[in-house]
């Protein structure tokens, strides 16, 4: 399959430069999809897809156009390049787009090592449909669980390869597998539900349905009898599984796009302190057997391990090769895009400096405060850094779980809240994003 993605991206190119684009690059995906749901130990939902998609972006001095198919017929390959051209030609000048200069382009990479294709079968629906079954099973075993909402379980298989008119030309495959289950405790306004489920690449490193369910379980169990928390300035500690969103919002603050347009709480950070001391932020596309690593971006160049955040001082922004022009600055190689629209900034895998203490020591170090397990909605000003969601989790009091809570907002500001932040050493390894348990000081919580 990868030589015939290869084929058809060298037919987009010179398709392109017959119509008289001046560079173009190519991108075309091979995706295979199944996934099946199951409730009251029934089928539910069963689903797949597969199929090849194209996409050609051309360039025509400095203006760009970008158009996509899912038909690989020669004519429509041809009509493609004809309709790009004649798109771009009206397109209003951008004198920051253009392909990679040659030299900076990848030439050799090892995608053995990255280890992001499982050579196993794909696993067939009646197998899957197994997997969902036992997940709901584990939880609905579990005292106390009402009913189970949702069991489900997917495979994915995607295969792309990207070319330009610049030489580049480079593919890979990566395979995904995935089991969820969500549980529900208690009834009508006294109802409260949770999630577990896990995504590795390999089918053998995916949890039991077992356990899915079980965790489910467990973390449902958590939440009933929730109420509103007191009203207040406390200690919050974010939850492993909700931590990486703290460390998302620093990761779009650094992003080219914001930057560029100057739309960004963290624009005039560069070289200065965003995270406490001894704290650092890890780019590093090439871990193996994990979903974020890939051996080029897309626009061709070398992905390469970076310290974003090095010892707490913000050392650089996220840029494709437009941004990087913008800001007359050299891309770090972090291009992102599909077949339907031009490269734009996009991080990997991040790995943050976890901490000597567990969770359970956070808590104790609090006294009185919340844990939060969930959220909901997002009021984030990207100028000021202003934060507000709505959150649910454990009120803590004398440093232990004392009850549920649910129905509060937390607010503050994400420059002070990332600055006073203390790491537990819980992260899980396997994951794109490595963040552990976050704890931050002093946030407002609003209430009962």
């Amino acid at each position: 399959m990868s030589d015939r993605l290869a084929r058809l991206t060298a037919d987009l190119l010179r398709a392109a430069k017959g119509a008289g684009a001046d560079g173009a690059d190519a991108l075309a995906v091979d995706g295979t999809s199944l996934s099946i749901d199951v409730l009251g130990g029934k089928l539910e939902h069963a689903e797949r897809s597969e199929g090849v998609e194209i996409g050609l972006r051309v360039l025509i001095g400095q203006r760009q156009a970008c158009v996509s198919a899912s038909d690989i017929k020669p004519e429509t390959i041809a009509t493609m390049a004809e309709r790009a051209v004649a798109m771009a030609r009206e397109a209003p000048e951008d004198p920051n787009i253009g392909l990679a200069d040659p030299d900076l382009l990848a030439r050799t990479w090892d995608i053995d090592a990255l280890d992001l294709c499982d050579p196993a079968d794909e696993p067939s629906p009646a197998a899957l449909e197994d997997d969902a079954r036992r997940a709901e099973a584990a939880a609905l075993a579990v005292k106390g669980i009402a009913q189970v909402q949702s069991a489900g379980a997917g495979y994915g298989r995607r295969t792309l390869h990207l070319a330009a008119s610049n030489g580049f030309s480079g593919g890979y495959t990566r395979t995904s597998r995935g089991l969820s289950c969500v549980a529900i405790t208690g009834a009508g306004t006294g109802m409260e539900r949770d999630y577990y489920g896990d995504s590795r690449i390999y089918q053998s490193d995916v949890d039991s349905p077992e356990t899915v369910g079980r965790i489910a379980a467990e973390r449902t169990l958590a939440r009933a009898g929730a109420r509103q928390p007191k009203t207040g300035a406390y200690p919050v500690l974010f939850d492993e599984r909700v931590a990486a969103s703290l460390i998302g919002h620093l990761s779009a603050a650094i992003n080219g796009s914001a930057i560029a347009r100057g739309a960004s709480w963290l624009r005039d950070a560069l070289g200065e302190q965003v995270l406490p001391d001894g704290m650092s932020l890890i780019e590093d596309p090439h871990r193996a057997r994990v979903s974020g690593s890939r051996p080029f971006d897309g626009e061709g160049l070398a992905t390469a391990r970076r310290a974003i955040v090095n010892d707490g001082v913000l050392t650089g922004w996220t840029l494709d090769l437009a941004t990087a022009r913008k800001l007359g600055m050299q891309s770090t190689a972090n291009a992102a895009r599909g077949t339907s629209s031009p490269p734009s900034p996009s991080l990997s895998n991040l790995t943050l400096s976890q901490g000597t203490q567990s969770p359970a020591d956070l808590m104790r170090e609090m006294g009185t405060g919340l844990l939060v397990t969930s959220m909901i909605g997002s009021s984030i000003n990207p100028n000021t850094g202003d934060y507000s969601r709505g959150a649910s989790g454990i009120w803590i009091e004398n440093g232990e779980p004392a009850y549920a809570v649910n129905e509060c907002t937390l607010a503050g500001n994400l420059r002070e809240m990332l600055l006073s932040l203390t790491a537990a050493n819980d992260a899980r390894p396997h994951l794109s994003r490595v963040i552990p348990s976050l704890r931050v000081e002093g946030l407002t919580l609003a209430g009962g």
